[in-house]
């Protein structure tokens, strides 16, 4: 919401006219300041960043000298508190904060609006530690979601007068009561995107132990079983142990490729440019990295939600590296078409193939199955994230065709 001028007055641009005519004069000034203290706040993502600018905005938007924004806990206390208006060191010489005393105490008891001239007078007033600032004129409103308390706003010592009187009005504190509902759901939002981080992190562990899983681990546990089959031969057939220590060394080097693999696979998609951009570039670096022939073609850019653009890419690169890794493909091809309101993508190899039947079988020649194992079921779990559908045509000896079908 911006502002308008005309007639020499400023007008919140997101304000019906109809409404405008019936505010004039300083109310205008007061509907921007709302507005501007509003768009600082709803900007931030952070909820500690959000706290710090909702006590800032509250501060400016009724100008007083101090101002503070507690969050309640579940002990009748605060879980967090911030302040404007006082230095870090004048807060450390304040010491800790009121748990069951005091206004604030009383506040949090009572959940309602609170207006003082004077909050020296108050009952529930029990004096301030010797570093803290003298209030006098106070205003506390709560930031309320529905009947929960998200924070209770605390303002004090107003600068200027209202109309010759000093301390806070009437039209404070209905101002302050309106930031605090907009307050809220900023508060809310933040919240709200920490969670999904915090989500987005989990499932990013979760991924991560599969494509370790499939790529190193188990070539580890090969590795460990040759070693020990090689000690017990030592003695009583050394012929047989030196040929058993080859294969570890070789089980090694497959290792490390994989672990090579998993760490160039697992950097993170730079989808900036687009899925159709990102994918022409993988493909190219994958043509130039391996003897085989790796090609993309898409019909037209696709532009779809952040996380299926994710989760196309991430299956595309899967199914890449089963094709060039495990079922030595000669030709490997990456398709995105756009047919009947659909995203299908399509990696199409010549490889060793499998049976979709017995995925814990090798392929031809002796390859791995590229379908066996996590790597076929994280696949499906990434499809099924976001409600596409997932199918996997392939056979021994007749290569494999992983085909992503997204609803648009």
């Amino acid at each position: 919401m911006g502002t308008e001028r005309g007639n020499g007055a400023s007008r919140p641009s997101g304000l019906p006219a109809s409404a405008a005519a019936a505010v004039t004069g300083d109310a205008w000034e007061a509907l921007h300041a709302v507005s501007s203290a509003v768009l600082a706040v709803t900007r931030h993502l952070s909820v500690h960043e959000v706290l710090q600018v909702i006590v800032r905005a509250a501060a400016r938007l009724l100008d007083v000298r101090y101002a503070a924004l507690g969050v309640p806990d579940e002990e009748g206390s605060f879980a967090e508190f911030v302040v404007e208006g006082v230095t870090d060191e004048e807060w450390e010489a304040i010491g800790p904060l009121p748990r069951q005393h005091g206004m604030l105490a009383a506040m949090l008891r009572d959940n309602a609006p609170k207006r003082l001239d004077d909050i020296r007078r108050e009952p529930e007033f029990e004096g301030w530690p010797v570093a803290h600032p003298v209030l006098k004129d106070f205003l506390g409103v709560p930031i309320r979601d529905g009947e929960d308390v998200l924070g209770i706003l605390f303002l004090a010592n107003k600068r200027h007068c209202d109309g010759g009187r000093r301390g806070f009005s009437e039209a404070d504190e209905e101002m302050l009561t309106l930031f605090a509902a907009h307050a809220a759901i900023a508060m809310t939002n933040a919240r709200l995107y920490e969670h999904n981080r915090e989500l987005t992190v989990v499932a990013e562990r979760n991924r991560l132990a599969r494509e370790l899983h499939d790529a190193v681990a188990q070539k580890l546990f090969s590795l460990r079983l040759t070693a020990r089959a090689a000690g017990a031969l030592a003695a009583r057939d050394p012929g047989r142990a030196v040929q058993e220590l080859e294969q570890v060394e070789r089980l090694a080097a497959d290792a490390l490729a994989e672990l090579r693999a998993v760490i160039f696979e697992l950097r993170p998609a730079d989808l900036a440019d687009g899925l159709v951009a990102s994918l022409r570039k993988h493909v190219e670096v994958l043509d130039r990295a391996y003897e085989a022939e790796v090609r993309f073609t898409a019909e037209r850019p696709v532009t779809l939600p952040e996380e299926q653009e994710a989760v196309l890419y991430r299956i595309a690169q899967e199914a890449l590296h089963n094709a060039l890794r495990h079922a030595s493909a000669r030709t490997v091809e990456v398709r995105l078409r756009v047919p009947d309101g659909h995203v299908v993508l399509e990696v199409d190899d010549d490889g060793a193939g499998f049976d979709p039947a017995s995925t814990g079988a090798p392929g031809e020649n002796g390859a791995e199955p590229q379908g066996g194992g996590l790597g076929l079921a994280s696949m499906r779990d990434r499809a099924e994230s976001v409600g596409a559908t997932l199918t996997i045509d392939a056979a021994p000896g007749k290569g494999t065709v992983v085909r992503l079908e997204v609803p648009l």
